[in-house]
């Protein structure tokens, strides 16, 4: 994963004429952090995992990047993903850099209590290389707001109240109002200024989405109320379909339910890795990282990849997707609501004002509308894909704070 991101980051570097030498400073992490977790179990037993936190730059702000709880988090996933958001907060021009990590185990496995024990054990451990001006962790993957609470209430023992440490929280603990659909809002945007800078809307355009979690729910409720039709869903356990549209609403009740799109009546059941080449306008990948590769790209039949997940689609798979026409609005513009939202929750606890949730929708709107822009006119410019171009202008913005904070003795083109 970490070399697929290099590849694209090398890409955009060639378009700018980055000198060699400081791709590999760029490219290099600030600081790898790898820690051991004993805990105990609700039985008794003593527990082992390990934690990791990468924190990629920081030349643009505070490291940010979320955390996730899940059996592949190791080292390499973790810088790849903290790389993958010092690029993300730089499209969307939020002041803070790159960093990602977790806990390496399954927490299907782990009560609550377990979870709580461990989730403290690890902010024990990195509390001194995390904060509110160093490090602010987030949700991701098999984490949620409530993890996000324990590690606040953990810091804080050490440091005083601090709710700027992590975003995410509860709304009712310092948390931001309209965090949780922020990420799936972002997408939706993304794929509305798209239509719009082809001359269409939302409404009609048919849309297959692979993933159903707090991403793609909201992101399927939300283009649903734009006119957009929802024909094809899947997750890790089932998948559901409808050729005039399915009932999102009711299909996000019974997710919310079940735990899983299988057997929501409203619909026919079908192979679930069906979804990545079904026949509608908008394939949307939504869930975990290498979803399209080169064993199905040839095979899309969607017109647009709005990539809602971390690096859904393989450098390969990119290229035959370009050689398609296929239009790809690449991870690190499309699902960055998320961190967008995360940086108005934390300026919220820096000011310790809160905002309003229309106020919150319309400064996500003004942030997006704006980095989908600055996106396409240098895709124009520089005669790219967009996500060679969002690349370009992540690597000038990094680039162009990091030269202004030292000297150096020959002048460096990023252009």
């Amino acid at each position: 994963m970490l070399d697929a991101i290099h590849r694209y980051f090398h890409a955009a570097a060639d378009v700018v004429g980055l000198d060699s030498r400081l791709r590999e400073i760029i490219l290099a992490p600030r600081r790898v952090v790898k820690v051991d977790l004993v805990t105990e179990s609700d039985d008794g037993q003593l527990m082992h995992h390990q934690g990791f936190r990468v924190q990629h730059n920081d030349s643009r702000g505070p490291f940010k990047g979320g955390l996730r709880y899940h059996p592949t988090v190791d080292e390499d996933h973790a810088a790849a993903l903290a790389n993958l958001m010092t690029w993300k907060t730089a499209v969307v021009d939020v002041p803070f850099g790159g960093a990602k990590g977790g806990i390496n185990c399954d927490p299907q496995q782990l009560s609550r209590t377990e979870l709580d024990a461990m989730t403290r054990a690890f902010v024990q451990q990195i509390h001194e290389v995390i904060g509110p001006n160093l490090d602010i962790p987030a949700p991701d993957v098999n984490t949620n707001s409530d993890v996000m609470a324990w590690i606040m209430d953990e810091y804080s023992k050490y440091y005083g109240f601090s709710p700027g440490v992590v975003t995410g929280k509860p709304v009712h603990l310092f948390g931001s109002v309209g965090r949780d659909e922020a990420t799936g809002r972002g997408v939706m945007i993304c794929l509305r200024e798209q239509l719009m800078s082809l001359g269409r809307s939302l409404e009609g355009v048919t849309v297959a989405l692979q993933g159903f979690g707090n991403v793609g729910s909201h992101a399927a409720r939300l283009i649903a109320e734009h006119g957009g039709r929802i024909v094809a869903v899947a997750d890790h356990l089932g998948a559901v379909s409808k050729e005039d549209g399915l009932d999102v609403p009711a299909l996000c009740e019974w997710a919310a339910t079940h735990r899983t799109v299988k057997g929501f009546p409203d619909g026919d059941s079908f192979n679930g890795a069906e979804v990545i080449v079904w026949p509608a306008d908008v394939l949307i990948p939504a869930a975990l990282e290498g979803a399209i590769t080169v064993d199905n790209a040839s095979d899309v039949r969607a017109q647009i990849v709005v990539e809602a997940a971390n690096a859904p689609t393989t450098p390969d798979a990119d290229a035959i997707l370009n050689e398609k026409g296929i239009t790809v609005i690449p991870d690190i513009l499309a699902n960055a609501g998320g961190v967008t939202v995360s940086y108005f929750e934390w300026a919220q606890n820096i000011q310790q004002y809160r905002w309003e949730i229309d106020r919150v929708v319309e400064e996500l709107e003004k942030v997006m509308v704006r980095a989908c822009a600055s996106v396409r006119e240098v895709a124009k410019s520089r005669g790219v894909d967009l996500r060679t171009a969002s690349f370009v202008l992540a690597l000038q913005r990094v680039g162009r704070a990091a030269l202004s904070r030292r000297t150096v003795r020959e002048p460096i083109s990023l252009e």
